[in-house]
């Protein structure tokens, strides 16, 4: 009848990610035969949230049985929930349904978390005083403003804004986050946080990396005489290899004399400082005979898949005295 009436009284509701959303709709007068369904979006691109004949799991009526009041909770709210919905009551006719009344619409807002922050950084090791982006994702968010800041150890990092895209169910937000770090060091004990803030959010939260992961600090590398030049002949010394202050600790070492490699029986493992990098002493022993005299003898370190890197001492051999 023309006295129908259809209230939707609601503009705009705003719920969170997983809370149960309420829709209030309620008719008076008297109704003709027709049923009332609920809506999301309206033309061609709408779909049915509820009706009372279909099955909507998340979906039930407010007073289950009533005639005149249609409010629906929908529980368990996802971001792809959000957008507009009518409550529509249709008229029966011939071989159809005509549209009566409809609400003036409801705009749902769903606020959403967004996922704990991941850092990642470069795909392989960098060495010292290289600039190494690192970044920093997170997503599934809504409303769309986010605040990102990065820390090494208690220092903040200065960044530009995030990089912010819709997500893919377009109701919520994903974005990115960039850093620039210069490598040092002592960034083998050093961590990065990404901290991010959301007004969905009570704490901020954080993702780590260890710096160690993303760092290459190379030795050098020295060879000593345990006896000052020239050597007595025939006497019995050492040569020591002395590699310094690598990370991270896989190192192969090899001596050479005259650049052919010689057999050395001790295998030397490298050994943690307080300061968490790495060293590692190798010696050879040598005969200094005659024959030796302006040997060179090289001490070869491949450190973490790099180039050689090397040190050399040549033995010269004192002249016995003749007569």
């Amino acid at each position: 009848g023309p006295d129908f009436e259809l209230q939707q009284p609601q503009d705009k509701v705003s719920v969170t990610a997983g809370e149960t959303l309420n829709l209030t709709c309620t008719t008076s007068g008297v109704s003709p035969p027709g049923p009332v369904k609920w809506l999301k979006g309206w033309g061609s691109g709408n779909e049915t949230v509820y009706d009372q004949a279909g099955k909507f799991p998340r979906v039930t009526r407010v007073v289950s049985e009533s005639n005149t009041d249609f409010s629906i909770r929908i529980r368990d709210v996802r971001p792809e929930d959000a957008g507009t919905y009518y409550c529509v009551k249709f008229s029966k006719r011939l071989g159809g349904l005509d549209v009566l009344r409809h609400g003036k619409g409801t705009v749902v807002s769903v606020h959403a978390k967004p996922t704990p922050p991941v850092v990642s950084g470069p795909n392989h090791r960098m060495g010292l005083g290289q600039q190494v982006p690192f970044t920093c994702t997170a997503g599934g968010f809504f409303p769309k403003e986010i605040d990102v800041k990065w820390f090494k150890g208690k220092d903040r990092i200065s960044v530009q804004p995030p990089n912010i895209t819709l997500g893919r169910t377009k109701s919520s937000y994903d974005m990115s986050s960039t850093a620039a770090v210069t490598l040092q060091e002592d960034d083998v004990r050093s961590q990065l946080i990404c901290e991010v803030r959301h007004s969905t959010l009570t704490t901020p939260l954080r993702g780590t990396y260890q710096l160690s992961k993303a760092l290459r600090v190379s030795p050098s590398v020295s060879v000593v005489a345990d006896v000052p030049s020239p050597v007595e002949v025939n006497k019995t010394m050492n040569f020591t290899c002395h590699v310094k202050r690598f990370y991270p600790g896989d190192v192969a070492v090899a001596w050479l004399e005259n650049g052919m490699e010689i057999k050395v029986e001790n295998i030397s493992q490298p050994v943690e400082t307080p300061r968490g990098l790495f060293e590692l002493r190798s010696v050879v022993e040598v005969q200094a005979t005659e024959e030796k005299n302006g040997s060179v003898f090289t001490c070869r370190v491949v450190h973490d898949a790099q180039d050689p890197i090397s040190g050399t001492a040549t033995l010269w051999i004192a002249a016995p005295a003749r007569g």
